[in-house]
C-alpha cells in the first residue's frame, strides 16, 4: 500500500490491520517516506465498511487474508455473503475488488461467493490471467513467506463492480 500511496499522492488510502506488528511496520513506513495520504484503521475491516457511505471507494484490495483452512473455521473468512454485500455497497459502479492469495481453496471459495453476488463480475481476458499480479504489484511479506515455504502459485483475482 505504501508504494501505491507514494505513486499516487493525490489518492487517499485506508489500511486495515488488526495485528500490532503490521500496524507498527506501516507506521514506520508512513513516517520514513513522509506519506500523508494513508490512514490506518486498527480494527476489523468489516466495521469500517459498515460506516462508509455508499459508492465511496474506487478500489478495495484484500491481500493474502488469513485463509482459516479448517472447515470449522471457514465462517471466519473475510469473504462471505455479508462482507460482499457491504463491498458492493461501498465500491462505486465500475470500481474493483482485488483479492490475492496463495491458497487455492480460498481462491475457489472467493470465486464461488462472487458468482452468487450479481453486483460483481469476474471476466479475465484469458485463462490463467488470475496467476499474473496486478499492474504495479509489490509482493507482500505473506507472499514472500509463501514462496519461501514452496507455495509458488498465487491467485490475483479482480472483480468489477457492476
Amino acid at each position: 500500500m505504501a508504494l501505491e500511496a507514494a505513486n499516487h499522492p493525490e489518492t487517499g488510502y485506508i489500511g486495515c490491520e488488526v495485528f500490532t506488528g503490521g500496524i507498527g511496520k506501516m507506521v514506520q513506513t508512513i513516517a520514513a517516506e513522509g506519506l500523508e495520504n494513508i490512514r490506518l484503521f486498527t480494527d476489523d475491516a468489516f466495521k469500517l465498511l459498515t460506516e462508509l457511505p455508499d459508492a465511496s471507494l474506487d478500489e478495495v484490495y484484500l491481500l493474502y487474508p488469513d485463509p482459516w483452512p479448517k472447515t470449522r473455521h471457514h465462517k471466519r473468512r473475510f469473504v462471505s455473503p455479508t462482507t460482499l454485500a457491504e463491498l458492493a455497497r461501498v465500491i462505486r459502479p465500475g470500481g474493483v475488488f482485488h483479492f490475492a492469495t496463495d491458497i487455492e481453496d480460498y481462491a475457489n471459495w472467493t470465486l464461488a461467493h462472487i458468482v452468487r453476488t450479481p453486483e460483481f463480475a469476474f471476466a479475465p481476458e484469458k485463462p490463467g490471467d488470475w496467476h499474473q499480479p496486478y499492474p504495479g504489484w509489490q509482493a507482500t511479506r505473506y507472499e514472500q513467506k509463501a514462496r519461501r515455504e514452496g507455495r509458488m502459485i498465487s491467485f490475483y483475482l479482480s472483480f468489477m463492480r457492476a
